[in-house]
């Protein structure tokens, strides 16, 4: 079993913030889940396998010249990640973004099994 550490988690913010798609999915579990902030459901929109994760990250990835996560605080406890960030993204028609979003990591044997985002939803 592999430990769970600040060092795994930010090695996953690091993969992201290159905005490499096939650096971000080596972390990822074949059968992880991503559950999206805003959908109709109760969890978000709900992606399930790798297969549907890469490609919700890889039209993120396309859709914005660069997206950026700066990492205000991290706790583990047990197999869970607890973290807070300021994202930022600069889209390819030169308008840029910034929200405040909190991530819940849940890993097992060094994998994500599961990704449930929190963000503010701006309205200006």
């Amino acid at each position: 079993m592999t430990e769970l550490t600040r060092e795994l988690v930010d090695a996953v913010g690091d993969a992201f913030n290159a905005n490499d798609i096939d650096a971000v999915m080596q972390y990822f579990a074949p059968d992880a889940v991503f559950d999206h902030a805003v959908g109709p459901e109760v969890h978000g929109v709900r992606f399930e396998g790798a297969g549907k994760i890469r490609e919700v990250f890889a039209g993120l990835f396309k859709k914005v010249e660069k997206v950026h996560w700066v990492t205000l605080a991290c706790g583990i406890v047990g197999s869970k990640a607890y973290c807070e960030y300021r994202r930022t993204a600069t889209h390819r028609d030169g308008t840029a973004e910034e929200f405040l979003s909190i991530d819940i990591l849940t890993f097992k044997d060094g994998l994500i099994v599961h990704k449930d985002t929190y963000y503010k939803q701006r309205t200006a």
